[in-house]
């Protein structure tokens, strides 16, 4: 990605112009996951703001130096090769932590489904114990996969409960963020840790991973290569998506306006929308056509059950969250500036 390109540029821009920003000044965050999406743009707005310190946590320095490398010379920059399973070292001192370290893609939960558990469950837990240890808060980023399905035409407020299936491959995710913010809140309760959990939706954008296999991704990308784009199903399921950049705001604006053990849904009425209008709104930005195919079997184990998943976010809107972009938008310069 170019990260110079002038649209995301104003993206950065944009999440650092939100009320409060200016009260990070000097504080240290703790950013595990830094390589994914919402970890990259994430550490960039920080970066971008010039005053903010930020320790970033993978596995490879390798591919931390080719998603994040402009950052590695900056003072207030530092990267730590470690596996989130393992606790942090004893002399790190973190105002926030964020834990995002996470497999979030189906293929991921249907070849590794014992890893996508235990790096969920166990970052939160170290996140937990170094935020007890130091007084630092934790900003926890759930997802709507806890909600499940939809009943009806229900959206999703954080007090539903939906449904679930324990023996569906995608459980490995569902129930591990479920059981992580458990753990989130008998930290809050037993220990007194701080704590604020920020669900977020699907999320697309310019920062995604070339080898992403959510349905979202691969339309980008088919977008980007000037191919048709493919879809393994009728499209007909209706979901909350959110642009990258509204997502980091959202999750920005938990950390600075939000309740202590009180969980905020970050999502955008803006780009609600039905799989197939994704596809085609994707495949209209360079001029090609979807194409309906079936999945595969290895493919079809890792998807999603739910038909309907649409977060309601007046919690988040009550603490000053604005949602920026529109679908048509977030799709148009996220494949405009990975085109570049």
């Amino acid at each position: 990605m170019n990260e110079q390109h002038p649209l995301y540029q104003e993206d950065l821009a944009r999440v650092l112009s939100i009320d409060g920003m200016e009260s990070l000044s000097g504080k240290t965050f703790l950013i595990t996951g830094a390589t994914g999406m919402v970890g990259t743009m994430l550490i960039d707005v920080l970066m971008a703001k010039g005053d903010v310190n930020v320790i970033a946590v993978g596995r490879s320095r390798e591919k931390a130096s080719a998603r994040l490398g402009m950052h590695f010379d900056n003072k207030h920059f530092s990267f730590l090769e470690q596996d989130v399973c393992q606790p942090f070292p004893n002399d790190i001192t973190p105002d926030y932590i964020i834990p995002m370290a996470s497999n979030t893609h189906p293929l991921a939960y249907s070849q590794y489904p014992i890893e996508t558990m235990m790096i969920n469950l166990k970052g939160a837990e170290h996140a937990l114990n170094l935020a007890e240890k130091t007084g630092a808060t934790v900003i926890y980023t759930s997802t709507n996969e806890v909600y499940g399905n939809a009943v009806d035409d229900q959206s999703f407020v954080e007090d539903s409960n939906g449904s679930l299936n324990l023996s569906n491959a995608r459980a490995c995710y569902n129930e591990s963020k479920r059981s992580s913010e458990a753990l989130c809140q008998s930290y809050a309760a037993e220990k007194g840790v701080k704590v604020k959990i920020a669900r977020l939706c699907r999320i697309f954008g310019p920062t995604m991973l070339m080898d992403d296999s959510k349905a979202s991704s691969q339309f980008i990308r088919k977008a980007i290569d000037g191919e048709d784009i493919v879809l393994k199903s009728e499209g007909n399921q209706f979901f909350s998506y959110t642009y990258v950049a509204d997502a980091v705001m959202g999750l920005l604006t938990v950390l600075l306006k939000g309740e202590n053990a009180v969980a905020y849904n970050v999502s955008s009425e803006k780009t609600n929308i039905r799989l197939k209008d994704f596809a085609q709104t994707c495949a209209a930005c360079c001029g090609k056509k979807v194409v309906f195919d079936l999945p595969s079997e290895t493919e079809s184990r890792g998807y999603s059950v739910a038909t309907r998943s649409i977060l309601a976010n007046e919690r988040i809107k009550g603490i000053g969250f604005m949602p920026y972009y529109d679908i048509q938008d977030a799709i148009s310069r996220t494949i405009t500036i990975l085109k570049s």
